[in-house]
């Protein structure tokens, strides 16, 4: 804050400046609001970024309508459901397009469209009863279908399909019954689809060489080891996915983490699956959809769907960045579009204004309301500067404004993977529910800040009425010194309000007035722990060291 006035001639320039005080409130409050309304967060999305990053960008309808373009409807088929559980206001469009297109080419349903490298499996097969999509798993377990595939695949020259041949007759497996015993169907029918995968070049570069891996070391050592689990991760998907749908996937999946990401995902969140689906093929990077999934849980499958309804721009940006979205309700929108360009500089610009905007909003307090009350004190108040009080509430904000910063991140739902058994059946498991909200600083927490923050300011300006009060009086210093220390416990009262503060919040808190927050009640403590320091190191020390003084030369002088 500024120096004590001292002389008339600072007494002149202070009233000449008088009028200033009000351009820096202006300028102050215009700063701190920039600041608050800058979509740019540390450790989150902001929603109106999202908005932006998918501003003419193509919706789930539109690539649904792409997919349908090129004759994938499998695909299209879940891009369609995406598309309704998000909102896309083109879904029922693209609904009377698909149901179009499927009556046109019922033959393609239910493979979810064609693919050259079906001949082998349709040797010998009538046409498909029913146009609906049907599992490629429940096509490929038949037993005309897995000779088909084993006299096809039998000649085949890729050496990595031979040894994925060669893993049907290991005996040493845990969750499948052997492929060449009773029973064993289910592993036979997955040994035969990921080798025809292999063979039609489904797999990306990245889990070819995984599979191939994972297959020598099986047929080398007499168990499956890590490629059951693999197995057990297509058979998963194969249940679900016809054979477009899971072709697709497979290409977009750089390991084999991501495949048993997504076959976790597909059995505890199946409702999910479109969205998730529809994101894998949007981005063109399964595993960065997999590991946001599994990192932040249905909180994380929530902000998806909020991404998706955005455009695909939104959802790349959401995947590649990792972060969690803070839906906060005021923004700029002209911001948006520079803090998604620039994220790291409207960061840095978005603390400089609000540091800068304190830094004028205390000059103009200062100025405007304080300066009466410093130059009754004379001199009483020492250097703690502006600049520094403005660097400790801009750290304030800085926690405030951040809403995942000291929140601990709640575990995912869907972090934990269980292996389930399988010996013969081919059933589909039970999805299992799950539910985690993640809460965000709302109105009622913010005005809880504020509020506190008002208390002590107003605490804090009673001090120094009280501190100037006792200047004015014609006593003796002595004298002086000992009303100041009459008034610790009013110089102290900020502590009190703030220890009142957080007890009262926990109250309402346990009562359901107000959302549970940590931060709301502890604020309080924070603020009141402020405003006593300023107070006592700013204020009441310097004054009574002057008052000790003068109260020692007034002896001396005697």
């Amino acid at each position: 804050m500024s120096q004590s006035i001292n002389s008339p001639a600072s007494s002149s320039a202070s009233g000449s400046r008088s009028p200033l005080w009000v351009m820096w409130l202006v300028v102050g409050l215009g700063l701190l609001v920039v600041a608050w309304l800058m979509p740019v967060n540390v450790k989150s999305l902001n929603t109106a970024l999202l908005r932006e990053a998918g501003r003419d960008t193509p919706t789930v309808s539109g690539f649904g309508s792409d997919l349908l373009a090129i004759d994938k409807p499998g695909p299209a088929a879940l891009a369609l459901e995406a598309a309704r559980k998000v909102g896309d206001p083109g879904a029922e469009t693209f609904a009377s397009v698909y149901d179009s297109f499927a009556k046109q080419h019922r033959d393609m349903m239910p493979w979810g469209g064609w693919d050259v490298a079906l001949e082998p499996v349709l040797v010998g097969r009538n046409a498909a009863s029913s146009s609906e999509s049907q599992p490629v798993l429940q096509f490929m377990v038949t037993a005309q279908a897995r000779d088909n595939l084993r006299r096809y695949l039998a000649v085949s020259r890729l050496p990595a399909v031979q040894t994925l041949l060669k893993t049907g007759a290991v005996a040493g497996t845990v969750r499948f019954v052997p492929a060449n015993r009773p029973g064993g169907q289910p592993l036979d029918a997955v040994v035969l689809l990921t080798a025809y995968l292999w063979q039609t070049e489904h797999l990306s570069a990245s889990l070819q060489r995984e599979v191939r891996t994972l297959a020598e070391t099986a047929v080398q050592s007499g168990q499956l080891g890590e490629l059951e689990d693999f197995y057990l991760d297509i058979l998963t998907l194969g249940k679900r996915l016809n054979w477009v749908q899971l072709s697709e996937l497979l290409r977009t999946t750089g390991s084999l983490a991501t495949v048993g990401q997504f076959a976790h995902l597909t059995r505890v969140a199946p409702e999910h699956l479109p969205v998730i689906y529809t994101s894998a093929l949007m981005t063109k990077s399964a595993d960065n959809v997999a590991r946001y999934l599994i990192t932040y849980g249905q909180p994380g499958a929530e902000s998806l769907e909020k991404a998706l309804s955005f455009g695909q721009g939104a959802v790349t940006q959401l995947v590649q960045r990792q972060a969690p979205v803070a839906d906060n309700a005021s923004h700029f929108e002209f911001g948006a579009s520079f803090a998604l360009r620039h994220p790291e500089l409207a960061l840095f610009l978005k603390y400089a204004a609000f540091l800068i905007g304190v830094f004028f909003l205390i000059r103009a307090i200062d100025a405007g309301l304080f300066q009466t009350i410093e130059s009754t004190l004379r001199g009483a108040f020492p250097r703690m500067g502006s600049g520094a009080i403005a660097i400790i509430l801009t750290f304030i904000f800085f926690v405030f404004s951040e809403p995942f910063l000291l929140k601990a991140a709640p575990v995912s739902d869907y972090k934990i993977k269980l292996s389930i058994p399988v010996i013969g059946s081919v059933t589909t498991p039970a999805a299992t529910e799950a539910s985690t909200t993640v809460t965000h600083m709302d109105i009622s927490t913010i005005l809880s800040i504020t509020a506190f923050a008002a208390l002590q300011v107003v605490m804090y300006v009673i001090c120094l009425v009280k501190i100037a009060d006792i200047a004015k009086q014609q006593l003796s210093p002595s004298l002086k010194l000992k009303l100041m220390e009459n008034e610790e416990n009013l110089f102290d009262s900020g502590l009190y309000i703030g220890i009142a503060g957080t007890a009262t919040a926990l109250v309402l808190q346990v009562l359901g007035l107000i959302d549970a927050n940590l931060l709301a009640a502890y604020s309080s403590n924070l603020f009141g722990i402020v405003c006593v320091a300023l107070v006592k190191i700013r204020h009441v020390r310097p004054y009574k060291r002057q008052l000790i003084i003068e109260s020692q030369h007034a002896t001396v002088t005697a």
